[in-house]
């Protein structure tokens, strides 16, 4: 290995070392003095630059735990979770797991999965482009059968359950709608709410779906065929005649997905979702 190389092999395994660990000789070997002004002017910048990218891609978790809890948390992330690329865009799908092992988050229990939301958010925003949006290739729902077709999903489309108003939580901070004292009820009422995450053109957007929704678009974003999705959907519509919920009309959904960009088109199957 080069001088070079363990210089900058050295200096990473500081960087990612807390404070007050013993990590400084490696370095202080290869480095000449004085190298503690030195680091601690990286491991500063490390930590601003760590608050400022999670900051960005989580600003809901950090307006739920405020200010002065977000800072301290984003640098223990930094040290449990370094980042493995360059671009600190793509840094942080950790926290929503590393918020939920947190103790002191008990007293924030729908923490976890409102950052799963945001996370899908961003990673719809930076998703690659898609196919445009073809209005000829519904046709095929009428010409082919449903076990050889597929419906074509925007980039990014993401599903997530949740046993919290996850989408009323995002939504009332980001959109101002709804207000926070209808959310508040329906966080005291735990009231799950299942988001749906997609991208209409160039902008990430995010609902609440029904558990028949959910269950067609689960199908289809895993590959399977249209008939499969359905016959999902029909399992829903089956416990929701139970509990005295409308089915499910494909077709009026399907008129509305298209009309929000959520449906680009249908497809012959082999086709892989991205």
């Amino acid at each position: 290995m080069s001088a070079l190389a363990e210089q900058q092999q050295a200096l990473l395994q500081a960087l990612w070392t807390r404070p007050g660990q013993t990590a400084a000789p490696p370095l202080a070997a290869l480095v000449a003095a004085p190298w503690q002004r030195g680091l601690g002017a990286y491991r500063t910048n490390a930590a601003a630059l760590a608050e400022r990218a999670l900051l960005a891609a989580y600003p809901v978790v950090a307006a739920l735990i405020s200010a002065d809890s977000f800072a301290p948390m984003a640098r223990q992330f930094w040290f449990q979770h370094p980042p493995e690329r360059g671009d600190l865009a793509c840094w942080g799908a950790a926290l929503p797991d590393f918020l939920a092992g947190e103790p002191q988050l008990a007293d924030v229990p729908y923490l976890a999965d409102v950052a799963r939301v945001e996370w899908a958010l961003q990673r719809s925003a930076g998703a690659p482009d898609a196919a445009p949006f073809e209005p000829a290739s519904f046709a095929l729902l009428g010409q082919i059968e449903a076990d050889q077709l597929t419906l074509r999903l925007p980039p990014g489309t993401v599903v997530l359950r949740s046993g919290w108003p996850v989408v009323s939580l995002v939504n009332a901070h980001l959109q101002q709608e709804p207000t926070f004292d209808t959310v508040a009820g329906r966080v005291q009422a735990r009231a799950g709410e299942t988001a749906l995450v997609w991208r209409q053109g160039l902008r990430p957007h995010l609902a609440a779906c029904t558990d028949a929704e959910a269950a067609l678009l689960e199908a289809l974003l895993a590959g399977q065929s249209l008939l499969a999705a359905l016959e999902a959907v029909d399992a829903v519509n089956a416990v929701d005649a139970v509990d005295a919920v409308a089915p499910f009309d494909f077709s009026d959904w399907l008129n509305a997905a298209v009309t929000q960009g959520q449906v680009l088109g249908a497809a012959l199957l082999p086709f892989a979702p991205r």
